[in-house]
């Protein structure tokens, strides 16, 4: 039978955990996740930000209370997951946080901390998971990069430098998994709309706009914008795409 455009863009019958998915852009994938089709596990740190979550993303969805640098854990979270929803196709690493300060008053720990949540954590879930998708014969590892790895931003070396990091974990893995089945991408998320952003930029008008007339298309993005960006990803729509970044930013990283 022929497929369907809703097939061909679906996730129906996909497994997917998602990192940070209790709250904004990570949230916001799930839920376009779960309207693609698929059974989704959302990961974080705070029970209650994730209970009341999952209840509203409904379709099943899970979650478990985990904090990724906790690697040692990162075996067990994806076995418990796979014995309650099913064999993990889908694994999207997008939990993280920010250090603002200028680069002297930035500590190392605070760097080794983004290190750690950025890509350690990461790796360690993708060790996890790459075994269960080689034997299955396909998997998609997708991680959420930063307008910080394509280029410059002051005041953020240590997030930064953890998120340019991601685009060479992405490279490396996608030219050694491809052959496996196993695909392996990025989006990098521009400026997009949350409380925090509208509160700074309606704080400092020249700061907004500063953002927008750097912005081909004059607006922030929304979180959705990046979660169908997710969706089209990880489907057989995009079976012949691997190791790329894919901007969701309004043109930021191709404007002047």
């Amino acid at each position: 039978m022929e497929e369907t455009i809703g097939t061909i863009f679906g996730c129906a019958g996909e497994t997917a955990i998602i990192t940070g998915g209790g709250t904004g852009i990570g949230y916001a994938m799930a839920s376009c996740l779960v309207r693609a089709g698929a059974r989704v596990a959302i990961v974080g740190r705070r029970e209650d930000v994730l209970s009341d979550a999952a209840e509203r993303l409904g379709g099943g969805t899970v979650y478990r209370v985990h904090d990724v640098t906790d690697t040692v854990l990162a075996e067990s979270l994806v076995e418990s997951i796979e014995g309650e929803i099913g064999p993990v196709s889908i694994l999207v690493n997008n939990a993280g946080h920010v250090w603002k300060a200028p680069a002297e008053e930035t500590p190392t720990s605070e760097f080794d901390k983004l290190l750690d949540t950025h890509v350690s954590g990461p790796f360690a879930l993708c060790r996890a998971a790459i075994p269960g998708m080689k034997s299955r014969g396909k998997g998609h590892l997708l991680f959420t990069a930063s307008m910080t790895a394509l280029f410059g931003l002051p005041g953020v070396v240590g997030y930064a430098a953890a998120k340019s990091a991601l685009l060479g974990v992405v490279r490396s893995l996608a030219v050694e998994l491809s052959p496996s089945g196993i695909r392996v991408n990025a989006v990098a998320p521009g400026w997009i709309t949350s409380e925090l952003l509208l509160k700074t930029v309606e704080a400092d008008p020249e700061r907004k706009r500063k953002v927008l007339s750097r912005t081909p298309m004059g607006r922030f993005g929304t979180a959705e914008e990046v979660g169908w960006a997710v969706v089209y990803l990880c489907s057989s729509a995009a079976s012949f795409v691997t190791g790329v970044c894919l901007p969701v930013d309004g043109g930021v990283s191709i404007g002047f």
